[in-house]
């Protein structure tokens, strides 16, 4: 029976999304299914994991070091007394540390950047994106269990499954040193304004063509109308006209909402990669030529600083 374990980290809203994700992924491929699960004591989030499918959960709580050295230690040992065949990971801050240190102490290889994942017998296929996501690559583990793999946001849906109260084993956190001596001395939660970028079901971006910090107020007004999350380029995010947390692509998140309004993005690979699996795409932009047209379900060439205007006075007159 295949044995995989989920590691979920804790976020303000309760367990990670994406860790929400690979549970229901995980729970499609069958066998015995637990979650690893960084964060606080709290009977809801120990539910919300059995009701997405984890039987039993190993709760590693925190303390005021920062946790992901400690955390690497403690799965590293309950993977030599439990002999999971595949262990997953949400591309997050949290989980690319924790993913790297175990693959070091285990001497396993990690996939990273996985979109798919499926088991047939004892193979493990894992399916990637190269080349800005226009190429779809398999590769199969050929080592022994267990099996690292890093899967991005949005690859899976995040379905409960009615699943009961799941067995919890408490792991401390071992001593690991030097390695787990940095402290966490302060935490700043960002203030949100509308619904959280990743979660919603309207985004509308701005790259390079809003042309100036200010042109981004009309990417806002227009979200306001909306009630859509703001998202943007890297380039713009460079250029310091919005913080990193809106940035849409390959280093910053993957959304995929039910429209994506492009304003201004000239459609780069790394941006795409991060957008491409959006229900309604709709690009706006003065060049005709611009690569966010190819992928794009509605098109309007023209300059955003006349559309969305005449877009949002429709709009504010419905």
């Amino acid at each position: 029976m295949t044995r995989i374990w989920v590691f979920v980290e804790e976020t303000d809203e309760g367990p990670a999304t994406v860790g929400l994700e690979l549970l229901t992924k995980a729970r499609s491929l069958g066998g015995e299914l637990a979650a690893v699960y960084l964060g606080r004591d709290s009977d809801e989030n120990f539910a919300a994991l059995g009701d997405h499918g984890a039987a039993k959960v190993f709760h590693l709580t925190p303390g005021d070091a920062l946790p992901t050295a400690a955390a690497a230690a403690a799965v590293a040992v309950l993977a030599g007394q439990h002999s999971p065949d595949l262990i997953l990971f949400g591309l997050t801050y949290t989980g690319r540390d924790v993913a790297g240190r175990l693959s070091a102490r285990m001497g396993k290889t990690v996939l990273s950047n996985a979109t798919d994942i499926s088991i047939e017998g004892d193979t493990v296929t894992v399916t990637n994106e190269i080349f800005g996501g226009t190429t779809l690559v398999d590769t199969v583990f050929e080592d022994d269990a267990p099996y690292l793999v890093i899967a991005r946001p949005k690859s899976f849906p995040a379905e409960p499954s009615g699943g009961g109260t799941p067995e919890i084993e408490e792991v401390s956190l071992p001593d690991v040193g030097h390695a787990g001596s940095a402290m966490v001395t302060a935490s700043h939660t960002e203030v949100l304004e509308g619904p959280k970028l990743e979660e919603a079901a309207i985004v509308v971006a701005a790259g390079r063509g809003i042309g100036t910090e200010e042109g981004f107020k009309v990417i806002e007004e227009l979200a306001a109308q909306l009630g859509a999350a703001t998202g943007a380029t890297r380039a713009i995010v460079d250029a310091g006209w919005v913080p990193y947390s809106k940035q849409v692509g390959q280093t910053g998140k993957t959304v995929k909402p039910d429209v994506y309004i492009a304003a201004g993005v000239s459609g780069a690979m790394q941006h795409l990669v991060g957008m491409k699996d959006s229900k309604v795409i709709i690009a706006i932009n003065k060049d005709e030529e611009a690569p966010i047209f190819g992928i794009s379900d509605l098109g309007i060439v023209g300059d955003l600083h006349k559309v969305l205007p005449r877009l949002i006075e429709a709009l504010g007159n419905r």
